[in-house]
């Protein structure tokens, strides 16, 4: 039987990279998605792809830090589906870079409001939705909670907040059996990787593939796989974590 036979799923940042693999996996192994992006034509070809595979699939583009946009999105799955058992909040993005003495207050501003407010934004009403039982998925980073990182700052705080907001969901959400978890990837090959920018040169693909164990980077394909995982029963008893899916970048020192 599919890992998510008939479940009901949100997947944000879906019109590429992590969000968009995980759109097509949860969809493979049976859910039913709402999926959001702010590029609606990207997310319209989704959809069809879904659709193209035999699954369901409602696109809805908007800002992730917009609280209406939230509540559409539950509401959306409620209405058109019965119910929202899967939340995966993957929507984010690096900010601002730079030294913190040169760092504007409004990057530094946009940065948490785009990966740590939009989170509690999202948790918010996904978690009122649920009934007995769902599982609550944040992508959060490395950065921050295993390696420093210089000029990653912003980034890094709104990243590790993640992880407290979701140890306070675990806890307060477990006596209804919503499993609460954040997702923890290494550098993956994403067309918003740094080694994916128009100045990249093949030095800086090596140079991030030498920081992991593995020597390379991940696929987003193998992000999605971890995030099924904990979207699953597969992860009957694990609420709370940081789970690191990062081809050993935390611990590489070679």
């Amino acid at each position: 039987m599919a890992l998510l036979n008939n479940k009901i799923a949100i997947v944000t940042g879906a019109s590429s990279g992590i969000g968009r693999a995980a759109a097509k996996v949860f969809a493979r192994q049976g859910a039913k998605l709402v999926i959001n992006g702010r590029r609606a034509e990207a997310l319209d070809a989704v959809v069809a792809e879904i659709e193209a595979e035999g699954g369901q699939a409602v696109a809805i583009s908007g800002d992730v830090r917009d609280e209406v946009l939230q509540e559409r999105l539950v509401e959306t799955a409620v209405s058109r589906f019965g119910r929202l058992d899967i939340a995966f909040n993957n929507a984010g993005g690096l900010g601002e870079m730079g030294p913190v003495a040169g760092l504007s207050l409004e990057g530094w501003r946009e940065t948490i409001e785009t990966n740590l407010t939009a989170a509690f934004l999202g948790a918010k009403h996904q978690s009122a939705a649920m009934g007995e039982g769902g599982s609550l998925i944040f992508t959060s980073t490395f950065v921050g909670h295993t390696v420093g990182m210089p000029g990653m700052s912003a980034y890094a705080a709104s990243k590790a907040g993640l992880i407290g907001l979701v140890q306070v969901l675990a806890a307060e959400l477990g006596a209804r059996k919503i499993r609460v978890n954040a997702l923890l990837p290494g550098g993956t090959d994403t067309p918003a990787s740094i080694t994916n920018a128009p100045d990249a040169t093949p030095e800086v693909l090596a140079f991030v593939e030498g920081l992991h164990a593995l020597k390379r980077m991940a696929q987003p394909d193998e992000i999605a796989n971890a995030a099924l995982f904990l979207a699953s029963d597969l992860s009957s008893f694990v609420t709370g974590t940081a789970m690191l899916a990062d081809g050993g970048v935390s611990i590489s020192r070679t």
